[in-house]
C-alpha cells in the first residue's frame, strides 16, 4: 500500500523512505537526467559519493570485498556537489545527498561554502553523508591524516558548524586555526544540513550523538540496525537529544521490498537502493523505472 510517492507503507504503522544511489561510473549518464527521473518515479533522495582521486600504487585493501581488490570503477567519480548542483536545477522535491563526502580529504572553510550555497539554492534539500575514508594513500595525498581521521573529522564538523551559524566564525584547533572570519551565505536549513555518519567504527554510534545526527552504514543486517537503534536511542538520552532526531539511513542495498521492510522493522528511517550501471539515459531510465516497480 502506498500513500505517497515518496515513502513506501510495510505497515498501517509506519512508511519507508527510499532513496538511489548512483552507480560508477557515476558520469555517464547526465545528473540533471537522473535526478528529475528518480523524482518522477517517487524516489525520495538521490546520492552522489566521491574517490577524487584513485592511487596506481596501494597497499589498502578495498572493505566491499572478500579479497580486498579495489574496483576499476573507484577511480570514476563525479565530484558529488556539482553532481547535486546541477540535479538541484531540474528538480524541486527530491533530498540531494552525499553518500559520502570525504572530510578529511576537504578543507572545511571551502567545505562550509560549498555545503550551505547548494543547501540555500536547493532550498534547503541537501543531505550531508559524510566518512573518514579508508584508502591510507588517498587520505594522505589530498592531505588527511589517516591514523588519526576521526579526530581531524571532528574538528573540521565543528569548524563546519561554527562557519554555518554565526556570522563571524572562528575557530583554533588541531588541524584547522583560522582567525574570526565572515562566511556567507548561510545553509537554507536550520541550523545546517542533517550530518550522516557512515562506517562501522566502534565508537560510531557515541561520535554520531556527539557531533552528527544520524548513522549512514551499508554492511549491516537487520539485527544490526535493531541493536544500534536502542544504543543510540539511550545515547541520545544520555547527551540530552531527542532521540526520534536520530535517524538510521541504510545504504547502497538491493532493490528488495522484503529487505526494506526488515530494516524499517528493525528501526531504520530510510534506505538507499542501488541501481545496475547502465551506459544511456534510456537504459537507465529503465533501470530507474524497474526498480521503483519494485520498492516504491
Amino acid at each position: 500500500m502506498i500513500h505517497d510517492r515518496n515513502q513506501v507503507a510495510y505497515s498501517k504503522e509506519r512508511l519507508m523512505t527510499i532513496g538511489i544511489s548512483t552507480p560508477l561510473p557515476a558520469y555517464k549518464v547526465n545528473a540533471a537526467f537522473m535526478a528529475s527521473k528518480a523524482e518522477l518515479l517517487g524516489f525520495e533522495s538521490i546520492w552522489y559519493a566521491e574517490h577524487p582521486v584513485l592511487p596506481v600504487n596501494t597497499t589498502s585493501r578495498f572493505p566491499g570485498s572478500e579479497d580486498g581488490v579495489i574496483p576499476w570503477t573507484y577511480s570514476h567519480f563525479a565530484d558529488p556537489f556539482i553532481a547535486l548542483a546541477q540535479a538541484s536545477g531540474v528538480t524541486s522535491k527530491i533530498k540531494l545527498a552525499t553518500g559520502i563526502t570525504l572530510v578529511p580529504e576537504r578543507n572545511p572553510l571551502v567545505l562550509a561554502k560549498t555545503v550551505s550555497t547548494l543547501d540555500l539554492f536547493s532550498g534547503g534539500r541537501f543531505i550531508f553523508g559524510i566518512g573518514t575514508g579508508w584508502l591510507r594513500e588517498e587520505t594522505e595525498l589530498m592531505g588527511g591524516d589517516f591514523d588519526h581521521r576521526w579526530t581531524q573529522t571532528k574538528e573540521s564538523l565543528l569548524a563546519l558548524k561554527e562557519l554555518w551559524t554565526k556570522d563571524e566564525a572562528e575557530f583554533h584547533g588541531k588541524y584547522y586555526d583560522f582567525p574570526p572570519v565572515r562566511m556567507f551565505p548561510k545553509p537554507a536549513q536550520n541550523p545546517h544540513p542533517p550530518i550522516l555518519i557512515g562506517g562501522m567504527a566502534k565508537n560510531v554510534l557515541r561520535r554520531i550523538v556527539e557531533v552528527g545526527d544520524g548513522w549512514l552504514p551499508n554492511r549491516v543486517t537487520p539485527r544490526d540496525v535493531e541493536t544500534s537503534r536502542h544504543e543510540l536511542d539511550s545515547l541520545a538520552k544520555e547527551y540530552g537529544r531527542n532521540p526520534n532526531e536520530i535517524t538510521i539511513t541504510i545504504y547502497g542495498q538491493p532493490p528488495d521490498r522484503r529487505a526494506a521492510q526488515d530494516y524499517l522493522n528493525a528501526g531504520a528511517n530510510r534506505v538507499v537502493v542501488r541501481p545496475e550501471f547502465k551506459e544511456t539515459e534510456d537504459e537507465m531510465a529503465s533501470e530507474l523505472e524497474r526498480i521503483a516497480g519494485e520498492v516504491l
